[in-house]
C-alpha cells in the first residue's frame, strides 16, 4: 500500500511539473486540479504558468436548465460566503486557498442568530474560480461542496474523569462507536451526546453489531430470540423471558485485576527521581555525600562519558574519556580545585568520611595528547594550565561500610599549536585492607566470560607470601592503531580471541635488529607481568595450592642473526597464550571449571622493508617508516575427563589379580627384580635375585619330591 501511495504522488507532482512547463514556455495559466469536490470548509489548488499580472475572481454558478451545462468563465467577481486568498509558492505556481466565512453548528428552534445552518446538510453548491489577465479569463477552477453541519451536544462535555459503571450491572463498554468526547459521532445510534434531531438524520443506518452498540447479544434462551420457522416444537415451554438488561455476560471480567500502564519508549529526557539514601552499603548501591546527593565521578555510560555518574559500593572501573581541545577548558572535570574534591561522604554506618586529596604533577603530557593537524601548526600557542589528567580514586571499606577515601589527583600543563585531543583517565578501586575488591570470576570454578585471575608473589614481613592479584592481558587497540597509544583488555575465560597494533619501523631501525627485538619482547611482556594463574575462579590469595605457575616457552632461534640492512630475523612479534581447563564438577546444572595449564609462547617472524609498488618512499628515506603488526591470541583448550574406554563386567567383578583391593598382590612376585623398584642399585637387587633363584633351584632338587621322581625313575628303568 506504500508503494501505491509513493506512486500516486511521484505521478501527482510529475503531472505538475509538466504542467508548469508547458504553461510557462507557451505563457498560459492552468488550475491543478481543474474539478474539486468538496465536503469540508477548506480548499487549495495550484495554478500554474506565468502569473504574473494573474487576478482572480470568485462568483457562485449553476448547470443550466436545459443543457446541464455551465457557463463560460468570468472576470466578475460575486458576493459569497468564501474568502479567496492567494499565496506565490515559486516563479511559476500560485496556491489558491478558499476558505469558508460561515459557522457549521446546527440552528435551534428558536435560535435568533443567523450564522449557522438551518438544516443537516449545510452547504450545497457549485462554485467557479477564474484566473483573468486584463479582464480575459485564462483558466478556470470548478468546485463542488457539499458540507453536512457539525452535531454538538446540547450540554458541552465537561473535563471530570469518566465514570466506568459497576460491570455486574452494566457491560463496560456499552457504545464501542462513541469515539469522539462531547461529540455525537455520526450512524453511532447508541452515542449520549447525540440529540434526538441528531438521530433522525440516521436513526434507519445504525452501525450494526457489537460496535453499534451491541455489546449485549440476547442469549439463545431468549423466547425473543428464535423466529417461529426456525424454533423447535417445545421451544415455547422451555424458553426464558428476561429483560435484556440481565444477561449472562454481565460481570463477565468482574473482579479483574488492574495493570499499571507501562510508558512506552521516548526520545525525550527521562525524569530521574530524586535519590534516596541507604543506611549499609550493599554491594551496587550507589554511594552517598553527606548532603544526601550521589557521589559522582565521570564515567563511560553507553559508550559514552558521562560527567556526574554515580559511584556503585564494591564496583571498580576504569575509563577513559576523549576530549577535543579548541580552546582551554574552564569546567568540570577538567578543571577541578582541591577544595570542590574533598567532601564528606557518607561511609554506610551512620557516620562520614572525608576524601583525601593528594596532587601529582605530570612530568610527560604526551601519553594523554593525541594530535589531529601535525602537518599544519598554527603560529598561535594554546597553553592550558594545571588541566586535571587523571582522577584515580581508593575506597577502603570494612563489612558494609567505607573507612577511608585517598584521591590522586593527577594534573598537567598542555602546550599546543595544533589541534589535539585530550584523553583523561578515571578510575575507582575498593580494597579490603591489602586486597582489592575485584570481584571473583566465579565459584568455585570459573565462568565463562570472566576475566582469568592472575598473580605476583609478594613476601611478607611474617615470612609469608601474599598473591597480589593482576590479569593476563591482549592488545586492544584504539583509533590509529599504533601501539604507543593501544591499551589492554584482560582474558576472559573461555572466549578466543586475537588481537593486535602496528609498529613504525624504518630502515635505520632494520640495522639494529638486537635492539629492535629488545623492544618488541619488552612491548609483548607487557601483557603479561604475572607468574603464577589461579586454578578456580575463587581462589585464596595466602595459599600457593590454589595457584599454578606460568608456563613460558623461550624462543630458540633457528637461524643465525645476519647483520643485513633491510631484513631482520626472529623478531617476537606474536604472542600466544593457550590455556588448558577441565570440568571438575557440576554445581546445580553449571559446570565448574578449573585451569589446569597456561603456556605462553612466541612466534618469530622476519620483518622486512616492503619496496613494491609505489611504496618506495620507507626504502628511499631510511627514517620513513612502515607499519608492522604485533599481535596476540588466547585458545583455551578442553581437557576430556576420561579418555579411556568403559570397563567390561568381568573386569570390574573380577578383583583377584587387583593389588589395591587384595592383601595379596602376585603382579608384585618378583618386583625388586623389576627396573620400577628403587630402593637399592639394580645390579645389587639383579645379584640378590638370582642367588633367591640358586638357592631354590638346590632346595628342589635335593628336596623329598625330587628324591621321589627319581626313585619312580630308577624303577621304570629296571
Amino acid at each position: 500500500m506504500a508503494n501505491v501511495v509513493v506512486l500516486l504522488y511521484s505521478s501527482f507532482f510529475t503531472r505538475v511539473l509538466l504542467f508548469a512547463c508547458l504553461a510557462y514556455t507557451q505563457n498560459i495559466v492552468v488550475f491543478q486540479p481543474s474539478f474539486v469536490i468538496t465536503t469540508g470548509p477548506v480548499v487549495t489548488a495550484v495554478l500554474l504558468g506565468n502569473t504574473s499580472g494573474i487576478s482572480l475572481s470568485l462568483r457562485t454558478v449553476s448547470p443550466s436548465n436545459t443543457t446541464g451545462n455551465i457557463g463560460s468563465p468570468s472576470c466578475v467577481a460575486e458576493e459569497t460566503n468564501w474568502v479567496l486568498t492567494r499565496e506565490q509558492v515559486g516563479k511559476t505556481a500560485v496556491q489558491v486557498h478558499l476558505r469558508l466565512n460561515q459557522s457549521l453548528h446546527l440552528c435551534g428552534n428558536n435560535d435568533a442568530n443567523t450564522d449557522c445552518c438551518q438544516r443537516a446538510l449545510c452547504i450545497l453548491e457549485a462554485l467557479q474560480v477564474s484566473a483573468c489577465v486584463d479582464g480575459t479569463p485564462q483558466a478556470s477552477l470548478l468546485i463542488q461542496a457539499k458540507i453536512h453541519a457539525l452535531l454538538v451536544p446540547a450540554n458541552p462535555g465537561s473535563d471530570n474523569k469518566t465514570v466506568i459503571p459497576n460491570q455486574v450491572y452494566q457491560p463496560l463498554g456499552p457504545c464501542p462507536c462513541d469515539l469522539t468526547s462531547g461529540a455525537c459521532d455520526i450512524l453511532c445510534c447508541c452515542d449520549k451526546d447525540c440529540s434526538n434531531e441528531d438521530l433522525k438524520l440516521f436513526s434507519t443506518q445504525c452501525l450494526p453489531g457489537p460496535f453499534g452498540g451491541q455489546v449485549s447479544p440476547a442469549s439463545d434462551y431468549q423466547c425473543s430470540v428464535q423466529s417461529t420457522e426456525n424454533s423447535p416444537d417445545w421451544f415455547p415451554f422451555l424458553c426464558v423471558n428476561s429483560p435484556p438488561e440481565n444477561n449472562p455476560y454481565l460481570g463477565h471480567f468482574y473482579k479483574g485485576g488492574t495493570i499499571a500502564p507501562k510508558p512506552g519508549p521516548s526520545f525525550q529526557s527521562p525524569v530521574l527521581s530524586a535519590p534516596v539514601p541507604v543506611d549499609v552499603y550493599i554491594q551496587g548501591n550507589p554511594i552517598f555525600t553527606l548532603n544526601g546527593q550521589y557521589f559522582t565521578v565521570p564515567q563511560k555510560v553507553l559508550g559514552l562519558c558521562v560527567n556526574n555518574a554515580p559511584v556503585a559500593f564494591l564496583k571498580n572501573f576504569n575509563y577513559e574519556c576523549t576530549t577535543l581541545l579548541l580552546s582551554c577548558p574552564t569546567g568540570y572535570p577538567l578543571q577541578t580545585l582541591s577544595g570542590n574534591l574533598s567532601i564528606k561522604v557518607k561511609n554506610g554506618k551512620g557516620g562520614d568520611v572525608m576524601v583525601d586529596v593528594m596532587d601529582e604533577v605530570a612530568a610527560d603530557t604526551s601519553p594523554f595528547i593525541s594530535i589531529i593537524d601535525a602537518v599544519a601548526p598554527t603560529d598561535e600557542m594554546l597553553v592550558c594550565e594545571n588541566l586535571t589528567l587523571a582522577l584515580d580514586y581508593k575506597f577502603y571499606w570494612k563489612e558494609n561500610g567505607i573507612t577511608d577515601i585517598t584521591l590522586t589527583r593527577t594534573i598537567g600543563t598542555i602546550i599546543l599549536n595544533s589541534r589535539a585531543t585530550l584523553t583523561t583517565k578515571y578510575s575507582a578501586t575498593f580494597l579490603n585492607g591489602e586486597f582489592s575488591g575485584e570481584p571473583n570470576s566465579g565459584n568455585p570454578g570459573y565462568q565463562v566470560g570472566r576475566p582469568v585471575i592472575a598473580g605476583i608473589v609478594e613476601a611478607l614481613d611474617n615470612n609469608t607470601s601474599l598473591i597480589k592479584r593482576t590479569s593476563v592481558n591482549v592488545w586492544k587497540p584504539v583509533s590509529d592503531g599504533l601501539c604507543s597509544t593501544a591499551g589492554m583488555k584482560p582474558v576472559l575465560f573461555g572466549e578466543n580471541s586475537t588481537s593486535g597494533c602496528l609498529l613504525p619501523v624504518s630502515r635505520q631501525n632494520l640495522t639494529q635488529c638486537s635492539l629492535l627485538r629488545e623492544t618488541v619482547t619488552n612491548l609483548q611482556a607487557d601483557l603479561i607481568a604475572a607468574t603464577y594463574v589461579a586454578k578456580s575462579g575463587n581462589p585464596d590469595f595466602l595459599t600457593m595450592a590454589d595457584w599454578i605457575n606460568i608456563s613460558f616457552v623461550t624462543l630458540n632461534s633457528s637461524k643465525a642473526m645476519e647483520n643485513s640492512t633491510s631484513t631482520c630475523y626472529d623478531i617476537p612479534a606474536h604472542l600466544h597464550i593457550h590455556i588448558w581447563s577441565v570440568i571438575t564438577s557440576v554445581v546445580e546444572g553449571v559446570p565448574q571449571r578449573e585451569i589446569r595449564v597456561l603456556q605462553v609462547s612466541n612466534s618469530p617472524s622476519n620483518w622486512a622493508l616492503d619496496c613494491g609498488g609505489g611504496a618506495i618512499s620507507s626504502c628511499v628515506d631510511p627514517e620513513e617508516p612502515q607499519l608492522f603488526s604485533i599481535t596476540s591470541s588466547v585458545t583455551f583448550i578442553d581437557i576430556p575427563i576420561n579418555t579411556r574406554p568403559p570397563k567390561t563386567r568381568f573386569y570390574i567383578n573380577f578383583t583377584e589379580y587387583d593389588c589395591n583391593r587384595n592383601d595379596v598382590c602376585w603382579p608384585e612376585l618378583a618386583f625388586p627384580i623389576t627396573k620400577y623398584y628403587t630402593g637399592e642399585p639394580f645390579s645389587q637387587s639383579l645379584a640378590k635375585g638370582m642367588i633367591l633363584v640358586f638357592f631354590f633351584i638346590v632346595a628342589s632338587v635335593l628336596g623329598t619330591p625330587w628324591r621321589q621322581i627319581r626313585q619312580a625313575w630308577n624303577s621304570s628303568a629296571l
